[in-house]
C-alpha cells in the first residue's frame, strides 16, 4: 500500500487537532501531514518553532504550535514558497498581528473615554 507524500495530502482533508495540551512528534506528524524529521528540521528554520524538550529530548508541542506546522506546511507546499520565503511571510504577519493588537488597544482606549463622555452627557440631561 503507496503511502502519500505531503503534498499529495490536501490541508482541508488534516484531521482535526484534539483537545490536548501536548502533542509528541509523531502525532504532530500524523496531524499535519509532514514527516518527523521534517518537524526536525523546521525547528531550525523557523525561529517561532520551539517545542518544548523533555527527558531524553523528546520534543512536545502545544496547540500554537500544531497550527504552525500547518501554516508553515500550507506555505511551502500548497503556495509553493521557499523556506526563506515562508520565514518572511510569518515574520510579516507576526508583525501584523503586533501592529493589529497596539490599534485594537487604541480603540479600547478611545471607547473607554467616549464611554465617559456619553455617561457624562447623560448625567447632565437627566439631572
Amino acid at each position: 500500500m503507496p503511502t502519500e507524500t505531503p503534498e499529495a495530502v490536501p490541508a482541508a482533508a488534516l484531521p482535526p487537532i484534539p483537545a490536548k495540551r501536548y502533542f509528541s512528534i509523531g502525532e504532530v506528524s500524523e496531524l499535519c501531514g509532514v514527516k518527523a524529521h521534517v518537524l526536525r528540521y523546521w525547528e531550525q528554520e523557523f525561529s517561532q518553532l520551539k517545542p518544548v524538550k523533555r527527558s531524553g529530548n523528546r520534543r512536545y508541542y502545544q496547540h500554537h504550535e500544531v497550527l504552525l506546522v500547518r501554516k508553515i506546511r500550507h506555505l511551502l507546499y500548497d503556495e509553493g514558497f521557499t523556506i526563506s520565503g515562508a520565514r518572511n511571510r510569518l515574520d510579516e504577519a507576526a508583525i501584523q498581528d503586533q501592529e493589529n493588537a497596539i490599534a485594537a488597544e487604541e480603540a479600547r482606549a478611545l471607547l473607554a473615554e467616549l464611554r465617559v463622555e456619553v455617561e457624562g452627557a447623560l448625567g447632565v440631561l437627566r439631572g
